[in-house]
């Protein structure tokens, strides 16, 4: 998903019901909190210039990875139903099921 999609999508409220609470008592997912910071990446960085990306960038970048490679095994599911959980929290974390390239 490019910044602006993610952007879109993490206005709607349809992306702040999925996935695990933060524990800081804000109400906002993991992955919503996930999206956001995908969103500053991108716009810091929009040529994804290798070197322009900070150890902080990287690490977030390999969390996303990690996350959206873990869930995948549920595209299939997600790509039946673009409002299911699994669709949606995989959304929040850059990655649409229905769209053929991913994060």
């Amino acid at each position: 998903m490019s910044a602006s999609d993610l952007e879109t999508w993490l206005k709607e409220g349809s992306s702040e019901s999925a996935g695990w609470s933060k524990s800081d008592g804000s109400g906002e997912t993991i992955g919503h909190e996930s999206g956001r910071k995908i969103i500053e990446i991108l716009k810091k960085n929009p040529d994804k210039d290798p070197d322009k990306f900070d150890e902080d960038d990287l690490d977030h970048m390999r969390r996303v990875v990690a996350y959206c490679k873990r869930h995948l095994a549920q595209e299939g599911k997600a790509k039946k139903d673009p409002e299911s959980k699994s669709a949606r929290s995989l959304k929040n974390w850059g990655h649409d099921p229905s769209e053929e390239k991913g994060v």
